[in-house]
């Protein structure tokens, strides 16, 4: 028989398991964005004590192994300053005619459809250190976006 159909076993022929990548750059958070991760480390500790078998066991400690590492580097920011965008900032921006609000936050706490959006994302990019009032450009397009406003996220 050809060496060509022979096989040791299962394993050798599924896909391999990667880690998850991390975020290029720091893993600044917000106050609410380490909680969001310490949960996240708690949840799956608990994953892969309850796991039914080695498979989801090494599922579990994979995503267990990210969180890990996201808490060991987490950076928490102080509020930023009112007035001006930066990381923690609750932005209203204006942008082609319309009005929206964002806020900037860590890779992992960012939930577009929410309105939390990275440091990292181009627009968060244009507008940080912007104050209200000002015009910035993105897009390639000069002056696109009216900042309205800023506040740090937490206040009213």
């Amino acid at each position: 028989m050809s060496v060509a159909f022979r096989r040791e076993s299962d394993d050798e022929h599924k896909e391999p398991a990667f880690e998850l990548p991390l975020p290029p750059g720091p893993n600044l958070v917000t106050a609410e964005g380490l909680a969001l991760i310490e949960a996240r480390v708690a949840a799956f500790e608990a994953e892969v004590e309850a796991a039914p078998d080695d498979e989801a066991r090494k599922r579990s400690k994979r995503d267990l192994r990210y969180w890990l590492a996201r808490a060991s580097t987490a950076e928490v920011q102080p509020p930023p300053p009112s007035g001006e965008v930066a990381f923690g900032s609750r932005v209203t921006y204006r942008l082609d005619g319309r009005e929206r609000t964002v806020a900037l936050v860590g890779s992992d706490e960012a939930d577009p459809a929410a309105g939390r959006i990275p440091f990292t994302a181009p627009l968060a990019q244009a507008m940080m250190g912007a104050e209200a009032g000002e015009h910035v450009d993105f897009g390639g397009r000069s002056e696109a976006i009216e900042i309205v406003a800023a506040e740090p996220m937490g206040a009213p």
